[in-house]
């Protein structure tokens, strides 16, 4: 799946009181469900868009333009007019693309709009709104969402067979299971242009970067006081310029569970990686500094540290790969297996491998079973795990 980069335009859907619909009406709310995803895949399709992610009954889509958007959810609110009530969400903006979906602000404000709405309506932002042409709309003023920085003055959709009359906007509603919102970062680099550096990219990106330190023990301070979802800390600290900042990394492992660490270092150094995760790769990365200008990939390994999951530097797991060693079962690898393998130590989902290698996910899974199987290493559907039996064997 090639996701489109560059200014698109996000669309957001929720079906409105899904639980109390379920407890309702059992497993047939289930066969509903199915049906309502199916036509809605089908708009999205037809419109020229792309499906991100679907979870539960949400459902998130990247089109090229805000034309296309709004067609797709005309089309979805005449299909679901019945027992199913959808509200739409449409943003127009950029985001990063990095594992096979979208990071930034634009995409937390598109979600926020979603929420803000009821069964049946269709919300449009003030650049979706101009965008998309001439659209027929109703000026519903500005509102404060929440997570966003500032009012959001937001427009709803009307047309012949679309409802006009709704309650007033949900301004508070829950953050979506599709948000993905700011998460809260604490940076710690001694040199001060790096750090402002890297801080900018990161807004930049939709992070919330709550703090700065230029030390371990004002990093401690500030992981203490801010709670963030991940610390980023250079491995290389005040006084001695050595290992301060890698245990510092360990300090906050084992004392703030809920913040997960990404070291950054200057030079490939193996046996700091392997110890950073040698008792789990949940919530834990370790990358060279100059991957900090792939914005997009550094962002989506900032993310996957932050939500458990684990990012190991390209360089460093090519040199664990490429070791060496007496009747190596590494040997037995295809090529593309060895490829995947890579990925699979850089914390990568499978879903994420089979964007990057353009195959199917199902393909992917079929290479992992096999590397296991060569390898002698118990297989596991969880991430985390299965990059620690990798590692391990890398590093045996």
């Amino acid at each position: 799946m090639r996701l489109p980069r560059g200014t698109v335009t996000f669309v957001f859907t929720d079906i409105e009181n899904s639980t109390g619909l379920l407890a309702r009406m059992g497993e047939e709310y289930g066969r509903m469900l199915a049906e309502h995803r199916a036509s809605l895949r089908a708009a999205v399709e037809r419109a020229g868009g792309t499906e991100v992610d679907a979870r539960g009954d949400e459902l998130f889509a990247v089109f090229p333009d805000a034309k296309a958007a709004v067609t797709a959810a005309v089309e979805t609110q005449h299909r679901d007019a019945g027992v199913l009530r959808v509200r739409i969400g449409v943003h127009t903006g950029s985001a990063t693309v990095s594992d096979g979906t979208y990071f930034g602000l634009d995409v937390h404000r598109a979600a926020r709009i979603c929420s803000a709405g009821h069964g049946g309506q269709v919300l449009l932002s003030e650049t979706a709104r101009a965008s998309a042409g001439d659209v027929q709309t109703i000026d519903l003023g500005e509102h404060r969402l929440k997570g966003l920085p500032a009012p959001e003055r937001l427009y709803q959709l009307v047309g012949e067979q679309l409802e006009r009359s709704f309650p007033p906007l949900r301004v508070e509603a829950p953050t979506s299971q599709l948000d993905t919102g700011a998460v809260r970062v604490v940076l710690a680099d001694d040199s001060v242009l790096l750090r402002e550096g890297t801080a900018r990219l990161l807004e930049d990106a939709g992070f919330d970067v709550v703090g700065q330190a230029g030390d371990a023990e004002d990093l401690m301070l500030k992981v203490r006081s801010y709670e963030p979802d991940v610390a980023i800390v250079d491995i290389r600290m005040p006084p001695t310029h050595t290992d301060e900042g890698l245990r510092a990394a360990k300090e906050i492992r084992e004392k703030h569970k809920d913040t997960g660490v990404l070291v950054l270092s200057q030079y490939v150094e193996s046996e700091y990686a392997l110890e950073l995760l040698a008792d789990s790769a949940e919530g834990v990365g370790y990358l060279l500094k100059d991957r900090i200008g792939d914005i997009g990939e550094f962002a989506g390994a900032v993310r996957r540290v932050a939500e458990g999951g684990s990012a190991l530097d390209p360089t460093i797991v090519s040199r664990l790969v490429g070791r060496r060693r007496g009747e190596d079962p590494l040997g037995a690898l295809t090529p593309r297996e060895r490829e995947v393998l890579e990925l699979m130590a850089e914390g990568r989902s499978n879903r994420a491998i089979a964007d990057r290698l353009v195959v199917t996910e199902r393909a992917v899974e079929k290479h992992v079973t096999s590397i296991f199987g060569k390898l002698k290493l118990p297989a596991s559907s969880e991430d985390h795990r299965r990059v620690l039996a990798v590692l391990a064997y890398l590093h045996d």
